[in-house]
């Protein structure tokens, strides 16, 4: 960990350490969630959904307070707050709680299933609350609900794309998880991790040459102004869940902990079809602005990914998680 790395993870815990004492006055418990999203993306209005639904079902004991575009520090930073006890929570994919327990990983995977109403199938699955019960007790973060999606991701460029052929060479953003980086790779790209935070400046420093994101995330972030083509490959149908400190739930009174855990999955459905509802809009917005919307055939991609589960062995839950989603 480098020095700015490090400094930036204290001033993260102590804005926490801050917020946590300033809002003990509030209500009884206070819980302080931390998104990488924008105000504007869709999924957000969920998240305000889940702080307003909160507030009433506990009779003001619980508070919800949001922090948006990182406010509190990168993902992996407020878990490892979580994991310490901190009444914090943060929105993550699977693929960030893969180093914990290895199931999740496969969530973020090619092609697992097309658009929400198959991927929640999967995340509301007895053998997800599985996974999600092992979370709990070896790595101490509690899944308050995973039915959190943002779309299918979608390849960013300045360059056509019509096939893997046309993405050798490309340096293209993605997060570091195993699943990402291997997918982007079989795709024909060369993977690159970077914070999102710093996609923007590295397409326009062309530190980058590419970046793949779903919609909302694209517009949130103002990308249409340094790409010039959205190809729609949909390689990672994205489903994200909102995981905090499994110590700190654990304390709460058993009615707040059925509380937390029952408007997290209700909120989940308002921002994924809230999510659903805008992307129409949001392609229309992005041509508007100047941006190519490419149709291609994915079918390539498709096969060119497929190695990706066995490489990192989901090949048999592959199979199980598509029964699910198919049901």
């Amino acid at each position: 960990m480098n020095h700015f790395t490090k400094l930036s993870a204290l001033v993260a815990a102590g804005v926490a350490a801050s917020l946590m004492a300033s809002s003990a006055f509030a209500a009884d418990y206070t819980l302080n969630v931390n998104t990488a999203l924008a105000t504007n993306d869709p999924l957000y209005k969920g998240l305000e959904a889940f702080r307003d639904n909160v507030a009433k079902s506990s009779d003001g004991q619980l508070e919800v307070r949001l922090f948006p575009n990182s406010q509190l520090g990168p993902d992996e930073d407020v878990l490892e707050q979580a994991r310490a006890g901190a009444p914090v929570a943060v929105v993550v994919d699977g693929g960030r709680l893969a180093v914990f327990v290895d199931e999740f990983g496969v969530l973020g995977a090619p092609y697992l299933a097309n658009g929400y109403e198959g991927i929640r199938k999967v995340v509301t699955s007895d053998l997800f609350d599985e996974w999600a019960e092992k979370l709990h007790d070896e790595a101490g973060l509690d899944v308050l609900s995973f039915n959190w999606w943002q779309g299918e991701r979608h390849l960013l460029t300045n360059k056509e794309i019509n096939g893997p052929e046309d993405l050798s060479g490309i340096r293209m953003r993605t997060p570091g998880a195993p699943v990402w980086t291997g997918t982007i790779e079989a795709m024909g790209a060369t993977p690159t991790p970077l914070p999102w935070g710093e996609v923007y400046s590295g397409l326009s420093s062309k530190v980058i040459d590419g970046a793949e994101a779903q919609l909302p995330a694209v517009v949130g972030a103002k990308l249409d102004e340094v790409i010039t083509y959205v190809t729609k490959t949909g390689h990672i149908n994205l489903i994200t869940g909102l995981i905090t400190s499994a110590a700190w739930v654990d304390s709460l009174p058993e009615d707040l902990q059925t509380i937390l855990h029952e408007e997290a999955l209700k909120a989940g459905d308002i921002a994924s079809y809230g999510t659903r509802d805008a992307l129409e809009s949001l392609e229309v917005q992005l041509e508007e602005n100047g941006v190519m919307v490419e149709e291609i055939d994915i079918t390539p991609f498709k096969k060119a990914t497929a190695v990706v589960y066995d490489e990192l062995g989901y090949g048999d839950l592959r199979d199980k998680l598509q029964a699910i989603a198919n049901d």
